[in-house]
């Protein structure tokens, strides 16, 4: 590991947009150039990561966690905590809804991504960013 930073934000629509400066910030001061298809797409994988908190995350939760590490290897490597036990899923072929798409987009970005759950703590959806040749 070289680098980690993480940060709380209160759930609330305003801080997808923060999530998204914060980590390109901590990004681009660790060695990340702003034309770098890693940090674009880490930028684009906080989004949707922290989209979903905000509008399907618990009613009575305040605030949400991101953690963003810089590997060794250039990969990028992101965690978005809540104190939802709900694990987040894609949609089937064919199951129609307007909104929805994100982690589909997370799934085709991220070299890999999954749930952790915290037990009665929540779960963190962690995804991660590939080094781009």
């Amino acid at each position: 590991m070289l680098r980690r930073n993480s940060f709380r934000l209160p759930r609330h629509p305003a801080s997808v947009g923060l999530a998204r400066r914060r980590v390109q910030d901590h990004l681009a001061e660790w060695g990340l150039g702003t034309e770098d298809q890693a940090l674009e797409d880490a930028v684009l994988l906080v989004s949707e990561l922290a989209t979903n908190v905000v509008r399907h995350g618990p009613l009575l939760e305040r605030e949400f966690e991101i953690a963003v590490t810089a590997l060794a290897d250039g990969s990028c490597f992101i965690e978005v905590s809540d104190e939802g036990t709900t694990e987040p899923r894609l949609r089937e072929a064919g199951e129609w809804e307007e909104t929805g798409r994100g982690l589909r987009l997370v799934e085709n970005i991220a070299a890999a991504w999954g749930v952790w759950s915290r037990g009665r703590h929540g779960k963190t959806v962690w995804a991660l960013v590939a080094t781009v040749p």
